[in-house]
C-alpha cells in the first residue's frame, strides 16, 4: 500500500519529469491474421495528394490508388438555366411544384457525373505455395506490412512527401503484377440510383484507357470529361533477395502529358531506393507525430485518437486539395464513392478539420482554408446568380472546383453554408494568432458571408426581427417539402447571429470600429433563440425534435459555435443540460457514427466526462470497420442505431479525435481549462502540446488524480489566461513568443 508520504514523493518526482511525446504504439495500429477481402477494410496509405489502400491476401495482394484532384467536372446544365433561381425556387415551393423543385435541383444529383474518380488498382499475385499470414499497418511510420507463412514478406508505403508509392518484397518473387484500370468503359443497363448509391463507372462514359507495357513496367492513359486526363505508371526493380515496386498517380491539373510525369517520378524514386524513400518518410511522420500525442486510460478512445490522427495526416496536406468524404481512399468498387465523394459542407468537412486547431495541425488545416479562399470567386458568382445577392455563400455540395452539384435542395442551397464554413477561419485566427491571416483572410472572409446573410434576411417578419425567406435544419425531414419551416430555425439563426458577432469582434480587432458598429447593429434585429418549456433548444418555433435524428443541426448554438457555453454560468447551462437531455429522451435508433463523435464533443463542453467517454467509446467500437474507417451505421449488433449500413465518409473519424482533445483541453471561453471533462476514473492521464487559443501550447500531466505538472510555450505572445489545475484560480500572466513556463504546484517553483 503507498503511504501518503510515498505519493508525495512520487507526485514530486512526476512534476519534474518533462513531459514525453508519446509515438503511437504497436497496439495503436492495425493487426489482423485474417486478410482484408474488401477495399473499405483495407490498410490506408496516404500523404494528401495521393492514397493507397492494402487489402487481399496474396492471391492477389490489391492496392487500390487514388489521387485527390481525378475528378469529373462536368458542369451540371439545370443550374445554368432560367428556372435556377432561389426566388423560383421559393415560389415553386409555395406553389407545391416538388416535381419540378426535384427536377431542377435534386435529379441531377442522381446522374454519376459530377464525381471523384478512383485512380485504379496494382494487383500482385504469389504462387501457390505462398500463403496469407498476417498484415499490419505501423502508425509511427506509416508502413503497412503483409507477411506470409514461408517468410516472404511485403512492405508497402505511399511516401510522406512525394508523389510516389513502393512495395518491397522479399522472399517469394511475385508470379503476375498488373496494373488495373478502372471499369470507365462499356455499356450498362439502367442509368440513376439513389444519391447514396454507388453509380457503375461506365455510366461515365470514357474512351478505353491506354495501356501499355513493358518487361518490367506497365503503364496506362486515361482521358475523362471535359478535357481531364491522368496516368499512372509502375515499375519494378530485382533487388538482392526480393523485388522492389514503385508508381506514380498524375494529373491533367498538374500539366500536361501526366504519363511521362508519372514516369519520371517513379524512375527517381527507384533511383533514389526504397531505404532512401524510406528515410525520408519515417522522418516527415516523426515530425508530424511531434506535433501532439497523449495518453489516456481509455484504451478504446486512445487507440482510436491515434488512428484517427493518423488518417489525418494521410489525408490533409497544405498543397493538396482538402479532405472529402473519403479523402484519398475512393472506392474500390467499379462504382462511384458513396455519395459521389464530394464536399459535403452541411457536416462532412466542417468535423473533418475539427481536430486541427487544439491537436496543433494548424499547417494541415489550411488545406481546408486555401481550397475555400482559391474557390471563393467560384463562390461569389453562384451567390450572385442564384441568390441575386451581394456577398458570400457556399453551395453545400461542391465538387473539385467549388461548383454546385445538387442534392436535397433544402441543405443544398442552403443559406447559412458559408457562415458555418467562416467559422472555420475564425478558429484559425483564434488558434494562431495569426494577425497577417486574420487581416488577409480571416476578416475578408467573414466579412462577405455577413454581407450576405444581412441581404438575404433584409425583410423582417411581423414582429419586426430578421428572418429568412425559407429556413431549415439539415437534415430534419431529409427532402420532404415540410424541411422548409415557417420560420427561421435554430440551425440558420445559430449561424446567422454567431456570423454576426464574430464579424463584429474582427472587424474590431483589424481597427474597423465603422465596421464593428454596423455588424452590431444588424446582429441586434435577429430575434433570439427557440426554446421548449423544459429550456431546451428546438428545431424551429413550435417545431421540437420528434424523433431520434442523425444531424444535432438545432444545437449548433451549443457546439460548435458555443453561443450557449457553460462557462457562461448557470442560465446557459440549463439550456445545455436540457437540450442534451433532450437527446436521450429520443434516444440514438436513428443516429450514424457521426452523431456519436459529435456527441463526444458537446458532452466534453458540458463538462460531463462520463457521457463524453461513453459517446466516444461507442463510437470506436460500434461504428468502425477494423481498419477503424467510420462506417455511418452500427457495425456492433448491440442495437446501438438502427442504421446498419456501412458507407464509409472519414468525418465521424475526425471529429471523434476532437471530441477526446475536448476532454483533456478546452480555451474556447477566453481561458484554459485543463482536463475539464473527464470521468472520475480517469486517475491518470496526459497530454504533449495540445494547442489553446492565443497560440498557446499546452502539455499537462494528471496523476493519482491531481495534475503534477503543465508545460506552457507561447508562439506569439501575449497574455495566458489559465484556470489553475492546484489552486482553482484564474490566472493571467504575460509571455514572450517562444517563451516556455513550467508550473508544478510547488510553491518554490514558478
Amino acid at each position: 500500500m503507498r503511504t501518503a508520504a510515498s505519493l508525495f514523493f512520487l507526485a514530486a518526482a512526476l512534476s519534474a519529469q518533462p513531459i514525453q511525446v508519446h509515438l503511437p504504439e504497436a497496439a495503436h495500429g492495425l493487426s489482423f491474421d485474417t486478410p482484408a477481402k474488401v477495399w473499405d477494410e483495407a490498410l490506408p496509405l496516404g500523404n494528401g495528394m495521393i492514397g493507397a489502400l492494402v487489402w487481399g491476401d496474396g492471391k492477389p495482394l490489391r492496392i487500390s490508388l487514388d489521387r485527390a484532384d481525378l475528378w469529373d467536372l462536368r458542369p451540371v446544365p439545370e443550374f445554368h438555366s432560367a428556372e435556377y433561381s432561389f426566388a423560383q425556387m421559393k415560389r415553386w415551393h409555395e406553389e407545391g411544384r416538388v416535381k419540378d423543385l426535384k427536377r431542377v435541383y435534386e435529379d441531377p444529383y442522381n446522374r454519376a457525373a459530377p464525381t471523384k474518380i478512383p485512380a485504379g488498382r496494382i494487383e500482385i499475385t504469389f504462387p501457390d505455395t505462398v500463403v496469407f499470414r498476417s498484415t499490419g499497418l505501423s502508425l509511427a511510420d506509416a508502413v503497412g506490412t503483409m507477411r506470409f507463412a514461408d517468410g516472404t514478406e511485403t512492405r508497402i508505403f505511399t511516401h510522406a512527401i512525394e508523389p510516389v508509392g513502393m512495395a518491397l518484397i522479399r522472399g517469394a518473387k511475385p508470379s503476375a503484377i498488373k496494373l488495373q484500370p478502372p471499369p470507365f468503359t462499356g455499356t450498362v443497363d439502367g442509368s440513376n440510383q439513389p444519391p447514396s448509391g454507388n453509380q457503375d463507372l461506365r455510366l461515365l462514359g470514357y474512351p478505353a484507357p491506354v495501356e501499355t507495357s513493358g518487361e518490367t513496367w506497365r503503364s496506362y492513359f486515361q482521358k475523362g470529361a471535359e478535357g481531364f486526363e491522368f496516368a499512372i505508371h509502375m515499375e519494378w526493380r530485382d533487388t538482392p533477395g526480393g523485388r522492389l515496386i514503385c508508381w506514380s498517380v498524375a494529373s491533367g491539373f498538374e500539366g500536361p502529358d501526366p504519363l511521362d510525369r508519372a514516369e519520371k517520378r517513379v524512375k527517381q524514386a527507384l533511383a533514389a531506393g526504397f531505404d532512401t524513400m524510406l528515410r525520408s518518410h519515417r522522418q516527415w511522420w516523426l515530425g508530424f507525430w511531434g506535433k501532439s500525442s497523449l495518453r489516456v486510460p481509455n484504451r478504446a478512445i486512445e487507440r482510436q485518437w491515434y488512428l484517427d490522427t493518423y488518417k489525418f495526416g494521410a489525408a490533409s496536406r497544405r498543397g493538396a486539395p482538402p479532405i472529402t468524404l473519403q479523402a484519398v481512399w475512393t472506392a474500390d468498387t467499379g462504382k462511384t464513392p458513396p455519395w459521389k465523394g464530394d464536399y459535403h459542407h452541411d457536416l462532412n468537412t466542417q468535423l473533418s478539420y475539427w481536430p486541427c486547431y487544439s491537436g496543433n495541425r494548424l499547417e494541415d488545416g489550411l488545406a481546408y482554408l486555401d481550397w475555400l479562399w482559391k474557390t471563393r470567386n467560384t463562390a461569389f458568382d453562384w451567390t450572385k446568380r442564384f441568390f441575386g445577392l451581394p456577398g458570400l455563400n457556399v453551395p453545400m455540395t461542391a465538387d473539385l472546383a467549388g461548383q454546385q452539384i445538387g442534392g436535397w435542395r433544402q441543405y443544398t442551397h442552403s443559406a447559412t453554408t458559408a457562415a458555418w464554413l467562416a467559422h472555420h477561419f475564425y478558429l484559425h485566427w483564434k488558434y494562431s494568432a495569426d494577425r497577417e491571416f486574420l487581416r488577409d483572410r480571416a476578416y475578408p472572409y467573414l466579412r462577405d458571408a455577413a454581407t450576405f446573410i444581412e441581404a438575404f434576411t433584409a425583410k423582417k417578419d411581423a414582429s419586426g426581427k430578421r428572418t429568412h425567406p425559407l429556413s431549415s435544419s439539415p437534415e430534419i425531414h431529409d427532402n420532404r417539402p415540410e424541411a422548409w419551416f415557417p420560420t427561421v430555425t435554430n440551425y440558420d439563426l445559430a449561424l446567422d447571429r454567431w456570423l454576426l458577432q464574430a464579424t463584429a469582434e474582427l472587424a474590431a480587432e483589424v481597427g474597423r470600429k465603422d465596421e464593428e458598429a454596423h455588424w452590431k447593429t444588424v446582429l441586434s434585429e435577429f430575434p433570439a433563440f427557440m426554446l421548449d418549456d423544459a429550456g431546451g433548444l428546438l428545431v424551429a418555433a413550435g417545431h421540437p425534435l420528434r424523433e431520434s435524428h442523425r444531424h444535432f443541426s438545432h444545437l449548433m448554438a451549443i457546439h460548435p459555435l458555443g453561443l450557449y457555453d457553460w462557462e457562461n454560468g448557470e442560465p446557459d447551462r440549463r439550456i445545455i443540460r436540457a437540450s442534451l437531455a433532450d437527446l436521450d429522451r429520443l434516444g440514438s435508433s436513428r443516429w450514424c457514427g457521426y452523431s456519436f463523435s459529435w456527441l463526444g464533443n458537446m458532452a466534453a463542453r458540458a463538462r460531463d466526462g462520463e457521457r463524453a467517454a461513453k459517446a466516444l467509446e461507442i463510437f470506436a467500437t460500434a461504428f468502425t470497420l477494423r481498419n477503424s474507417f467510420h462506417a455511418n451505421g452500427d457495425q456492433s449488433g448491440k442495437g446501438y442505431s438502427t442504421f446498419t449500413y456501412r458507407p464509409f465518409t472519414l468525418e465521424g473519424n475526425f471529429a471523434a479525435a476532437a471530441g477526446t482533445q475536448e476532454m483533456l483541453l478546452q480555451s474556447h471561453a477566453g481561458k484554459i481549462i485543463l482536463f475539464p471533462a473527464i470521468p472520475a476514473s480517469w486517475r491518470d492521464a496526459e497530454f504533449r502540446t495540445l494547442r489553446a487559443e492565443g497560440a498557446f501550447l499546452i502539455s499537462a500531466r494528471r496523476n493519482n488524480g491531481a495534475v503534477t505538472r503543465v508545460e506552457i510555450v507561447s508562439e506569439a505572445g501575449g497574455t495566458c489566461r489559465l484556470v489553475s489545475p492546484f489552486s482553482g484560480r484564474e490566472l493571467a500572466f504575460r509571455m514572450k513568443a517562444g517563451e516556455r513556463k513550467i508550473l508544478t504546484g510547488d510553491p518554490k517553483r514558478p
